[in-house]
């Protein structure tokens, strides 16, 4: 154990192993450093020795500091069980089922008798070797445990002997007695729970998805003896191989050393032992099969259960849900949405004014154009084709439409060409009528278009 920082500190330790005053109201604040202290150096001690039982003796001795030990352990043990944080074996087992008491290593008989019957005689002083549990300490180690078995290879095994128990949380409780109260704590918490098998003690772990173990059955202890039939054939078929390799090496020794006959009744020797091997290995084959079986079994059940919970919510889930209600909703959705629409396209249209009179407003409307309109006093521009006076009109849609359409390829003709070509034109009557047009325009210009 680590000493405290005051341990080196005479004065300070002087005082701490001094007796409390029988009167705490006559220093409040002496006494209650001293309880504070002592019980944080309790349990810290416990902590780290692994260990979740107390007594005075062993306290007397675990802090025993120049040959003196403290006088007042007897009262903090006292303060410390009225406060809940320390609690009697005889008590702590009480809560639990008097299954326990049966199977109990001993200490949970003999010696909580002495503190009962102290208590009943009326005796103030606390017995030397009366066992306390740190209830702190407890839950924590029954928390460590747990999760140690769950972590474990043993995991997919519910049940396990107390001996297979110790072995595994051999690294979490340093003792037979604190393994004891780690198992009673989950006992308390629904979640082992112990019994006798032709005097051997089981331990039932509660499985995961389960809040609380349910009793030692007839399956499981079944399930338990084919478990351990597994365990003890595996050990056996291994035992016997070795036997086999064993039997090989010898006589491989004795053909070295020229002893045939001998090497071949080692080699004898080792065809009847794999024998017996391959038997026991076929048994155990079988046995794995049922264990197989059984699990598929169980996760069978399982989803069972689980179909039979979901079927039982979807009927609760539905039991006001009929077809017509389900059509009858639709249909009212339907009309609420129709409804909907034709208030949306109300709103869309606008809003008009009874008074007013659309055509009224469109000839209002024109005649404003037409006033807006500026007076230039030029003529309009005739919609016909041009033509002098005493001159026939063109026949088509006029002057324009009778030219020709203009070429939109490239030319590629020589400058004699067009001068050969410009010697044979003549004027036709279009291009008279052109030229008087053209010459037309070039008089007056005004005449043709108006602003």
């Amino acid at each position: 154990m680590t000493p405290p920082p005051e341990w080196d500190d005479d004065e300070r330790m002087n005082f701490l192993f001094s007796d409390f005053k029988e009167n705490r109201d006559v220093n409040t604040t002496d006494w209650d450093s001293k309880m504070d202290f002592w019980t944080g150096v309790i349990v810290k001690s416990c902590k780290d020795r692994g260990i979740v039982c107390v007594s005075l003796q062993d306290l007397n001795q675990t802090f025993r500091r120049k040959e003196k030990s403290p006088l007042g352990l007897a009262t903090v043990i006292q303060c410390m069980s009225r406060c809940g944080k320390i609690q009697r074996e005889s008590e702590f087992a009480a809560n639990v089922d008097c299954g326990w008491l049966s199977w109990g290593v001993g200490l949970l008989l003999v010696k909580p008798l002495k503190w009962t019957f102290s208590t009943l005689l009326g005796s103030r002083g606390v017995p030397l070797e009366e066992s306390f549990v740190v209830i702190e300490l407890v839950k924590e180690k029954a928390t460590e445990l747990l999760r140690v078995y769950r972590s474990s290879d043993f995991a997919s095994c519910s049940i396990l002997s107390f001996q297979e128990l110790c072995a595994l949380s051999s690294d979490v409780c340093a003792d037979e007695s604190t393994l004891c109260m780690a198992l009673l704590q989950l006992q308390r918490d629904k979640q082992v729970t112990v019994s006798l098998h032709e005097g051997e003690k089981i331990v039932k772990f509660c499985q995961l998805g389960q809040d609380r173990v349910s009793p030692v059955s007839d399956v499981d202890i079944g399930i338990y003896q084919l478990q351990r039939s597994e365990k003890l054939l595996g050990e056996r078929v291994e035992k016997l191989g070795l036997e086999a390799d064993k039997c090989k090496e010898e006589a491989r020794t004795l053909l070295r050393e020229g002893k045939k006959s001998q090497a071949l009744r080692c080699l004898r020797g080792r065809k009847r032992v794999e024998k017996r091997a391959d038997n026991l290995f076929a048994k155990l084959e079988s046995i794995r099969g049922i264990l197989d079986r059984i699990a598929q079994s169980q996760t069978d059940k399982m989803v069972i259960q689980a179909y039979q919970a979901g079927m039982s919510a979807l009927r609760l889930s539905l039991k006001d849900v009929t077809v017509e209600r389900a059509e009858s909703l639709v249909d009212q959705i339907q009309e609420l949405c129709d409804t909907q629409d034709e208030v949306n396209q109300t709103i869309s249209s606008g809003v008009t004014s009874a008074d007013e009179d659309i055509d009224e407003l469109e000839e209002e409307l024109k005649s404003l154009l037409e006033e807006s309109k500026p007076d230039s006093g030029l003529p309009e521009v005739p919609a016909n084709a041009l033509r002098l006076p005493g001159e026939p009109s063109l026949p088509g849609s006029g002057l324009l439409n009778s030219l020709p359409a203009v070429p939109r390829s490239q030319l590629c003709v020589t400058a004699e060409q067009l001068e050969a070509d410009l010697n044979q034109l003549t004027l036709t009557d279009a291009g008279l009528d052109f030229l008087t047009f053209l010459s037309f325009f070039l008089i007056c210009p005004t005449a043709i278009y108006m602003d």
